[in-house]
C-alpha cells in the first residue's frame, strides 16, 4: 500500500548519497563544529597563551623604547612597521593552528569531497512565498526551540558555576594584583571547560540528529529503486533482447564454423571448444568456436550432426574456454595435449578410411 501511496520507505541507496554528496547535502552540524574550533582555541589559548603573554609584553616595551619619548613620524612609522612584523609572529602560529582545528572539524564529519554545486545560483531561492515558508515552517520552528533550550542549559550551568566561585571573587580587593588575575584565570578556564564539555555533548547529539534527519529527507520509494536500478543495470527487456540477439549470433558463429573444425574438446557438460588446426595455412592450432552450458550441447550437436570427432577433456577445456578467446591460437602450454589429440582424431579418420 505505502507503494501505491509512493511513500518514501526505503532507506537512501549509496548512489543517491553520492549524488547528494555531489549537490553539498550532506550530514554536518555547525554546533559540533562550533564546540570543536572552541575547545582547539582553548587548547591553542593554554599552550601559547603564556607564550604569547610574555612576547606580547617585550613588544610593547620594545615599542616605547623605539620611540624614544618622541612621538614623530619619522619615529613612530618604523616602530609601528616593526611592531606589525612582530606581532604578525605572535599571532599568525596559533592562527594557523586554529584554521587547522576549523579544517579537520569538517573533514571529521563530511570528509573530503569538494564542490562547487552549492555556489551555483539558484532563483527559486529568491521566491519570497517559498522564504517565508522555510522561515515559519515546522522544522525551523523546533530548531528553534532546541537553540533556545541550549541556551537555557548554557546560563544554567554557566550561573551553577559562578554562584560557586563569589567569596573567591568577594576576596579579589585584598589579594595583589597578579593574585587576582591567577585566581581570575583559572575561575574562566575552569568555567570555558565546563561549558566546551556541554556544547561538545550537544553537538555530538545534534550531529547524530543531522545523519537521521538526512538519511530520512534521502529516503527512497520502491518505484524509486527500481528505476534507479533499471538505470544502472539497463531495462530487462533491453537486457534480454540484447542476450537473445548475442545468442544468435553465437549461433550463427557456431553453425559456421563447428562444421569446419578438426575436433571439439569438451568438459563434457559445461564447456565445448572447437578447435582446427591447418598445417599449410596456420602456425598453430586455432579456437574457432567456444561456448558454456547451453552453447556447449549446441556446439555438440553441431559437431554430431557434421561427423566432427568429440574429446573429453575436462582440465583442458576448462582452460581453453578460459584463456583463448574465438579466433586466437591456442597457447603453447596447451601445444602437446592438442597434438595428442589431434593425433588420435587423425588416427581415426584413417582408420575409418582403410575400412
Amino acid at each position: 500500500m505505502a507503494e501505491d501511496m509512493g511513500e518514501r520507505t526505503e532507506a537512501p541507496t549509496s548512489r543517491r548519497l553520492s549524488e547528494a554528496r555531489d549537490r553539498g547535502q550532506v550530514a554536518k552540524s555547525p554546533d559540533l563544529s562550533a564546540a570543536i574550533d572552541l575547545i582547539g582555541a582553548l587548547i591553542v589559548i593554554l599552550i601559547l597563551g603564556g607564550m604569547m603573554s610574555r612576547e606580547g609584553t617585550l613588544l610593547m616595551r620594545r615599542f616605547f623604547e623605539e620611540l624614544d619619548g618622541s612621538i614623530v613620524v619619522a619615529t613612530v612609522e618604523p616602530a609601528m612597521l616593526f611592531s606589525l612584523m612582530q606581532l604578525g609572529k605572535i599571532i599568525l602560529p596559533a592562527l594557523g593552528l586554529l584554521v587547522l582545528i576549523a579544517i579537520v572539524a569538517q573533514y571529521v564529519q563530511v570528509g573530503f569531497h569538494p564542490t562547487a554545486f552549492p555556489l551555483v545560483p539558484k532563483f527559486s531561492k529568491l521566491n519570497p512565498i517559498k522564504g517565508l515558508g522555510n522561515i515559519f515552517g515546522a522544522r525551523n520552528g523546533v530548531k528553534a526551540l532546541v537553540n533556545s533550550l541550549k541556551a537555557i542549559i548554557i546560563l544554567f550551568v554557566g550561573y551553577r558555576f559562578i554562584a560557586g566561585i563569589v567569596d573567591d571573587f568577594a576576596a579579589l580587593p585584598v589579594l595583589t594584583t597578579g593574585a587576582a588575575a591567577t585566581v581570575v584565570g583559572k575561575a574562566a578556564v575552569h568555567l570555558a571547560i565546563w561549558l566546551l564539555v556541554i556544547l561538545l555533548i550537544m553537538g555530538l547529539a545534534d550531529f547524530l540528529y543531522q545523519r537521521w534527519q538526512h538519511t530520512k529527507d534521502l529516503r527512497m520509494t520502491k518505484s524509486d529503486i527500481k528505476d534507479e536500478r533499471r538505470a544502472m543495470e539497463g531495462d530487462p527487456k533491453i537486457k534480454s533482447a540484447r542476450f537473445k540477439m548475442a545468442q544468435k549470433i553465437a549461433m550463427q558463429r557456431i553453425n559456421s564454423a563447428v562444421p569446419k573444425a578438426d575436433v571439439i574438446v569438451t568438459n563434457p557438460t559445461h564447456f565445448s571448444v572447437a578447435i582446427k588446426y591447418d598445417a599449410a595455412t596456420m602456425r598453430a592450432p586455432k579456437v574457432v568456436a567456444k561456448g558454456a552450458d547451453y552453447l556447449a550441447f549446441r556446439i555438440r550437436e553441431v559437431a554430431t550432426r557434421n561427423a566432427i570427432p568429440i574429446v573429453e577433456r575436462p582440465p583442458l577445456a576448462r582452460a581453453l574456454y578460459a584463456g583463448v578467446e574465438v579466433g586466437q591460437e591456442v597457447k603453447p602450454e596447451h601445444y602437446q595435449a592438442i597434438a595428442e589429440i589431434l593425433a588420435f582424431v587423425y588416427r581415426m579418420e584413417e582408420t575409418q578410411t582403410a575400412a
